[in-house]
C-alpha cells in the first residue's frame, strides 16, 4: 500500500526506527496501516492473540493491568514515536498486558502476518526487533533496581527526566509532560499523597511547574541532582 511521507517523518525522530537498514523502514511502511482510537478505546487486552507490532503517531497509550480486584497497575504511557507490542512477535504468545487509547490517539500497525513474511524472507532482520525487545526489557531492570534502591524522591525525579527523554526513543528532550500525578503514582507504585508532596517540593524548588494534567520541567539539573545518588544518568 502507499505510505502517507508524514509517517516516516514522524517515526525517524526515534532512535529505533531511525538507526534500522533503510529496507526494513520501507518495508515497514509499505505494510502498515493507520488505526485509530477514540479516548478510552481498548487496543488489546491480556490475554488476546498476537496482532502485530505498532507505533504511536499522535497521543498516549496506556499499557497496564487491572486485578480482579480493580487494582491498576500501570506500567508506563507509550507516546510518540515509541513502538511497542514486540513480545508477541517472538514468541507468539498471547498478551502480557492491556493497551488503552489515553485521549485520542493515531497509530501505526504493522499486522503479525507480515512481520512474519518479512522476517522469512529476511532472517536478519530479526536482530533489528531484538534490539527493541532489550531497551525494553533494559528500562525494566532499571526500575527494579529504583524501586529496591531508591527513596521515593530520586525515583520520582529518574521517572520524570526518562519520560522526557521518551524512555532514550527521543533525540531531544521535552520540557511539557502531558502527565498527570495520579498516573506517574501508579507507574511509581506510590501512593497519590506522596507524589503530590514531592511533586510540590519540586514545584517549590524551581525544578517544575505543576497544571493541570501536565508537568513542566523547568530545571533538569535539579531533577537529575536529586536522582544522582542511583548513580544514574539520564541520555
Amino acid at each position: 500500500m502507499s505510505t502517507d511521507p508524514t509517517w516516516h517523518q514522524c517515526m525517524i525522530q526515534g532512535h529505533w526506527f531511525k538507526h534500522l537498514p533503510l529496507s526494513l523502514q520501507d518495508s515497514l511502511l509499505r505494510s502498515a496501516r493507520l488505526r485509530a482510537l477514540a479516548p478510552g478505546q481498548v487496543l488489546f487486552q491480556r490475554g488476546d492473540a498476537p496482532c502485530g507490532l505498532y507505533a504511536v503517531l499522535s497521543g498516549s497509550m496506556r499499557v497496564g493491568a487491572v486485578s480482579s480486584e480493580g487494582k491498576e497497575a500501570l506500567l508506563t504511557l507509550v507516546e510518540a514515536p515509541q513502538w511497542f507490542g514486540e513480545i508477541s512477535l517472538f514468541d507468539g504468545q498471547p498478551r502480557t498486558h492491556d493497551a488503552q487509547a489515553e485521549g485520542e490517539v493515531r497509530l501505526l500497525w504493522i499486522p503479525q502476518a507480515a512481520l512474519l513474511s518479512l522476517l522469512a524472507l529476511q532472517p536478519g532482520y530479526w536482530r533489528d526487533f531484538a534490539l527493541l525487545m532489550s531497551q525494553k526489557l533494559r528500562l525494566v531492570f532499571v526500575a527494579l533496581e529504583q524501586q529496591s534502591l531508591l527513596a521515593a524522591a530520586p525515583r520520582v525525579a529518574l521517572r520524570l527526566l526518562q519520560i522526557a527523554a521518551g524512555y532514550g526513543e527521543m533525540n531531544d528532550s521535552r520540557r511539557v509532560l502531558q502527565l498527570s500525578q495520579e498516573q506517574l503514582a501508579l507507574m511509581l507504585s506510590l501512593s497519590r499523597q506522596t507524589t503530590n508532596q514531592i511533586l510540590k517540593s519540586l514545584q517549590q524548588d524551581g525544578a517544575l511547574r505543576l497544571g493541570y494534567g501536565e508537568i513542566e520541567i523547568l530545571d533538569p539539573a535539579r531533577l537529575q541532582a536529586l536522582a544522582s545518588p542511583a548513580g544514574t544518568v539520564i541520555r
